[in-house]
């Protein structure tokens, strides 16, 4: 199934391209790249200066899906390990 805007929070986030666009942390704010792993609380994101770990909680990504359209995602929707994201009940966001 392709990554849509819809089911992007369901969906593999390794290996698309985000950007942090606010965060309670000030720093974290503008670190952008490539997904390159996932944890339940952490993205983990290859950067021209190395690599960050980002946490979900409190932080607003906006991820380029393959088709270049750009999604905002709220942190605390993605939440969890990625295989069990997939049964997570999300109301309309």
């Amino acid at each position: 199934m392709p990554i849509t805007p819809r089911n992007l929070i369901k969906h593999e986030l390794i290996g698309l391209n985000v950007e942090v666009s606010a965060s309670t942390n000030r720093y974290l704010v503008g670190i952008k790249g490539r997904v390159v792993d996932e944890t339940k609380n952490m993205l983990v994101i290859r950067t021209d200066s190395g690599v960050k770990r980002v946490p979900k909680k409190s932080t607003k990504f906006i991820f380029t899906l393959p088709d270049k359209r750009k999604v905002e995602v709220e942190g605390n929707l993605i939440i969890g390990r990625p295989e069990n994201r997939i049964f997570k009940k999300v109301r309309k966001w």
